[in-house]
């Protein structure tokens, strides 16, 4: 995304079993994505006394920790020596394995000269794995996990449009959880791809979608992100009006994201410059300036 606030998501797990039953194991709680180091610790500690597929699932997500540290080597060592463990397992531990042998070739963290044609297609046959796996185990958000990946390996915005698409219509066919805790993002990701394309109308419904979501059960950060998102796509479409309010109240609220913040006084000059107040626009030019000069 354009502005902080791309959004990291984990999900309780299940044993594979029909139906979707749930694993021991909550991932969501020893998750903070922001603390790759700290999530280590926890998934060791609850390791610990883990068995069977608990003990594997544990196991991906250390190696996604190392992943986000960019230290993929170590990753992939983690992923590798789980391999021989895999046959028995069920389809959670084997569609997580999957989406985290992805992870370590091509995710957000990639850099560009990482991806090369090796990196692109390891990726895409792990996602593709893991993709089948969920669907065939009825592990609806691990599927959407997969096909919101593919848009990694996939950049052109086309691409990336078709695979938001069709995340998007995983989740409103699904009635799981796991699942419909997907929606603000997916929405959000869809709507860049349609900001990306031009598509700036289009956009605006599902960033005003996510946005609802994220006001409903997300934290003060995320509304705060979702409001600019709105706000730029009301820019977009010409309506300034209702942008200027928006981006007006975030300059009071910039606390939420720990100080000035560059995009809100870059949006606030491009609305005066086309509203035709060049004093004021000049005047969040220099507050841009400045913010950027201390960031």
């Amino acid at each position: 995304m354009t502005h902080p606030g791309a959004l990291l998501l984990a999900f309780i797990g299940a044993l594979g079993l029909p139906g979707g039953a749930r694993a021991a194991v909550d991932l969501t709680a020893l998750w903070d994505f922001s603390n790759p180091a700290a999530s280590e610790q926890r998934f060791r500690d609850a390791l610990a006394g883990a068995r069977g597929d608990d003990a594997l699932i544990l196991t991906t997500q250390i190696a996604r920790t190392h992943g986000l540290r960019r230290d993929l080597a170590r990753a992939k060592e983690v992923l590798t020596s789980l391999r021989p463990q895999l046959a028995a397992a069920g389809p959670e531990a084997r569609a997580r394995h999957a989406l985290e042998w992805g992870r370590a070739h091509i995710s957000a963290v990639t850099r560009p000269d990482e991806r090369t044609p090796e990196a692109l297609a390891t990726a895409r046959a792990a996602y593709q794995r893991a993709l089948a796996v969920a669907t065939e185990g009825r592990l609806d958000g691990l599927a959407i996990d997969a096909v919101h990946m593919m848009a990694f390996v996939d950049t052109a915005p086309a691409d990336q449009l078709k695979w938001n698409q069709q995340a998007l219509a995983l989740v409103e066919a699904s009635a799981q959880p796991e699942a419909k805790a997907w929606e603000a993002s997916i929405r959000n990701n869809l709507a860049h791809s349609l900001h990306l394309l031009g598509h700036h109308a289009e956009s605006l419904p599902h960033y005003e979608r996510a946005l609802a979501l994220r006001q409903a059960q997300g934290s003060a950060r995320q509304v705060y992100v979702g409001r600019w998102l709105v706000a730029r796509a009301l820019r977009l479409t010409g309506r300034l009006d209702e942008a200027l309010a928006l981006q007006t109240r975030l300059e009071g609220e910039m606390h939420v994201v720990g100080g000035p913040d560059p995009y809100v006084f870059e949006e606030l000059e491009h609305i005066h410059r086309a509203r035709g107040d060049t004093a004021r626009a000049a005047a969040y030019a220099d507050k841009l300036a400045a913010a950027r000069r201390k960031s």
